[in-house]
């Protein structure tokens, strides 16, 4: 058996045209040693695997290569090239200073720097990871690196360049590489693919990708453990099932289920997703950025946005096209409060549940209801009604709209559900029950009931002030609510009772943190479930003026009190 080397090795760039998703930098490298402007140093910076160490070593390779191509390219040829395919090549240099970090270290390295090359032009030295260097090896580092001799060149090589200090960081020009895209990463891997006589389709060369998080060393790494699972001819399940990865298909399931409010199915999906062994924090991530994926298909523009196959782009776009902008910016939202608050909640699998029903009560009523919710319309026939209407009642008036499902014993004649206009609102109970609402024609003489409830006006401020007392344990609220002027009035039929507070921000505190409590107290108080409670602002003119300085106390009663103010003047009382 041939020896094996992994496709990290094996296919690591060996000159600048074959380095990934840095062209700027190969550019910049290639310029300087046309125009024979060499830096005696160089910091190379930048995450895992995106080709720091490999762009230092064509560096190296090419400023001692003798033939160098017009693009100044390495001959791979010459004396200088072949030693250093071979591993024996005297004027490149490579220190580990992860394991090479103290002064002594450094000591012998400045003894080396003094011997000249034997082949090529230049001694390179290539030290990696070199923010591994105590304090004491930097500070012995700083004078070699700053008036090395003219035959050394150092090549720094770093993960985290704020580890660096800044004396070293001003004796070298700095090269920031950056993360490699997915699809450079995607492109490179179906080269690889290729040459290997590997089959894969593009969606198993995008999850790579994303699981490769920019670095390509992950993604050939990656690529080596799928091949050992799947074997010459990849598929998507089996990459998603050997690395682990939430399949795409509950993304769509999930939205398609907040579409039509089933947060039944949804609840389910998840139940399903957690039964695999998934990470639910990983499955919250997952789905917002799908919905974010949802949102830039729908935005015209925002298609270099996508990290996606084509095979893929076409199902997201009839997707999101059957989402409002609003539902989608909603939707992200909940799923942003989701995540902060997972790690903080008790019951972490209740949280994500109740977000994901959240999310599937928030676009209102689909466009399309599904067939087996509505029952067919039966042919037009008399009807007989099951009890006779009272006097003056507007249901015959109202024939139905659509027919929906009634409640068990309500029967027509020809035993058939009994027909009921659709409502045109929501209700948490219908929601939750699965059904459209449903409510019987109203009647004038109900609604004159509804407003006959009311209390005479002294019972009502009576039941008011009733209301201001239940809230002893809140005096501001207490307060406010004692001093407030009533006035009633009818909406639709419906009783309103107006309450007048001293300002806005009384009355904005009340609208949105206590009003739907005063109602449902108020409502129990005076017996009238329709009645509706408003808070206005009381009219400037009307407000009374209130005392609260001892200057303001003398004043308010000299003004009542003309005795009193005689007195102050007699006896030349200071009231400030």
């Amino acid at each position: 058996m041939a020896q094996y080397i992994v496709s990290a090795r094996k296919y690591r760039p060996d000159s600048f045209e074959s380095l990934i998703g840095q062209d700027n930098i190969a550019r910049t490298l290639k310029n300087s040693i046309l125009r024979g402007q060499l830096a005696h140093a160089y910091l190379f910076c930048g995450p895992r695997g995106v080709g720091k160490t490999s762009a230092a070593r064509i560096f190296a390779k090419t400023i001692n290569c003798s033939h160098p191509g017009p693009d100044m390219e390495p001959c791979g040829e010459c004396e200088s090239c072949v030693s250093f395919r071979e591993g024996r090549s005297y004027c490149i240099h490579e220190l580990d200073a992860a394991s090479n970090n103290g002064v002594e270290d450094i000591k012998a390295l400045m003894e080396q720097v003094q011997i000249p090359p034997q082949v090529g032009r230049y001694s390179v030295y290539i030290i990696d990871e070199v923010h591994m260097l105590t304090q004491s090896a930097f500070n012995a580092f700083l004078k070699t690196l700053e008036e090395p001799p003219a035959h050394a060149i150092f090549i720094l090589a770093t993960t985290e360049k704020h580890k660096i200090i800044p004396t070293i960081l001003s004796r070298c020009q700095t090269y920031d590489f950056n993360r490699i895209s997915v699809p450079d990463i995607v492109r490179n891997l179906r080269d690889i693919a290729g040459k290997e006589g590997i089959s894969v389709d593009d969606e198993s060369l995008h999850v790579i990708a994303h699981k490769a998080d920019g670095a390509m060393r992950d993604a050939l790494t990656i690529f080596d453990q799928t091949v050992a699972f799947c074997g010459t001819h990849i598929q998507y399940e089996d990459v998603i099932r050997n690395l682990n990865v939430l399949d795409y298909e509950y993304s769509f399931r999930l939205v398609d289920a907040f579409l039509a409010k089933d947060y039944a199915t949804a609840l389910l999906i998840f139940d399903e997703i957690l039964s695999k062994g998934f990470n639910a924090l990983h499955f919250i991530s997952a789905l917002g950025s799908h919905l974010r994926d949802l949102l830039v298909s729908r935005t015209g523009g925002l298609e270099a946005l996508l990290d996606l196959p084509d095979s893929l782009r076409a199902r997201y776009a009839d997707q999101a096209a059957r989402c409002s902008v609003k539902f989608l910016f909603d939707a992200l939202g909940v799923i942003a409060q989701c995540e902060a608050g997972y790690r903080a909640a008790t019951n972490q699998r209740l949280h994500i549940e109740f977000a994901l029903m959240r999310l599937a009560f928030l676009g209102g009523v689909p466009e399309s209801v599904p067939a087996a919710a509505v029952t067919p319309a039966a042919p037009a026939a008399p009807v007989a009604p099951a009890v006779s209407a009272p006097s003056g009642s507007k249901s015959a008036e109202n024939p139905p709209v659509q027919a929906q499902k009634a409640p068990s014993g309500s029967k027509t004649a020809d035993n058939s559900p009994a027909p009921r206009r659709k409502a045109s609102g929501l209700s948490l109970s219908s929601l939750m029950g699965g059904e459209e609402i449903s409510v019987e024609p109203a009647t004038e003489a109900s609604e004159q009931a509804a407003a006959a409830k009311l209390p005479d006006a002294d019972t009502l401020a009576a039941k008011w002030q009733e209301l201001a007392a239940s809230f002893s344990s809140q005096p501001r609220l207490a307060n406010a609510l004692a001093g407030a002027k009533l006035e009633s009035s009818e909406d639709d039929g419906r009783p309103v009772i107006s309450f007048a507070v001293v300002n806005e921000a009384q009355q904005n505190w009340i609208a949105e943190k206590k009003l739907r409590e005063l109602e449902e107290r108020f409502r129990k108080l005076t017996d009238c479930p329709s009645l509706r409670l408003e808070p206005t602002v009381l009219p400037e003119e009307e407000h009374d003026e209130k005392v609260y300085l001892p200057q303001e106390k003398a004043m308010d009663l000299m003004s009542k009190n003309s005795e009193v103010g005689e007195l102050v003047k007699d006896l030349a009382l200071d009231i400030r």
